[in-house]
């Protein structure tokens, strides 16, 4: 099971966007789930300027395997140019929840 799961993360500038990302990735069995937060404040540093924005937090639960095509259909739709993406490893959790994300993400 060692890093066969991984949670990848992601955020948005709207939850409508969000939505539209999470829709995607679950409708292609990229992901079995995603979870949208509540608007956060983001404080980042962006072409030498310090900014604070509103944004959605994605939580995206996936097979470590379809990584590559979730950076891809990220890249594509996301609206920035330089979108946070970040990928944990799962290594520890309940077995039927894991069983649950491989039944849903295959084609």
């Amino acid at each position: 099971m060692q890093n066969e799961f991984l949670l990848v993360i992601t955020t948005s500038p709207s939850q409508e966007q969000a939505k539209t990302l999470a829709h995607e990735l679950v409708k292609a069995k990229l992901a079995a789930c995603v979870q949208i937060s509540q608007a956060v404040t983001s404080v980042y540093e962006w072409q030498g300027q310090v900014c604070e924005e509103q944004e959605f937090t994605l939580h995206i639960k996936c097979l470590a395997q379809h990584y590559d095509a979730i950076e891809q259909l990220l890249s594509k739709l996301h609206p920035y140019d330089v979108p946070e993406l970040i990928a944990l490893p799962v290594t520890q959790g309940l077995p039927a929840y894991f069983d649950w994300i491989k039944e849903t993400t295959q084609p």
